[in-house]
């Protein structure tokens, strides 16, 4: 029971040192994170649809 007391005291020891992002910075990087989610999602879709169609028209398909 020691060893659990010692370890949640240093662990709450550093997560003082940590420097948490404000509420500003949560919401611009998760807008950061969508968009860039979105724009990649839109990139890989696009040429998915074109490979598709690439292959369709290569292998004779109608």
């Amino acid at each position: 029971m020691q060893r659990f007391r010692r370890f949640l005291d240093e662990a709450w020891s550093e997560l003082k040192k940590v420097s948490w992002p404000t509420r500003q910075q949560v919401r611009n990087l998760t807008i950061l994170v969508m968009a860039v989610s979105l724009a990649v999602g839109l990139y890989i879709t696009v040429f998915d649809f074109v490979f598709s169609e690439a292959v369709r028209l290569l292998a004779g398909g109608a």
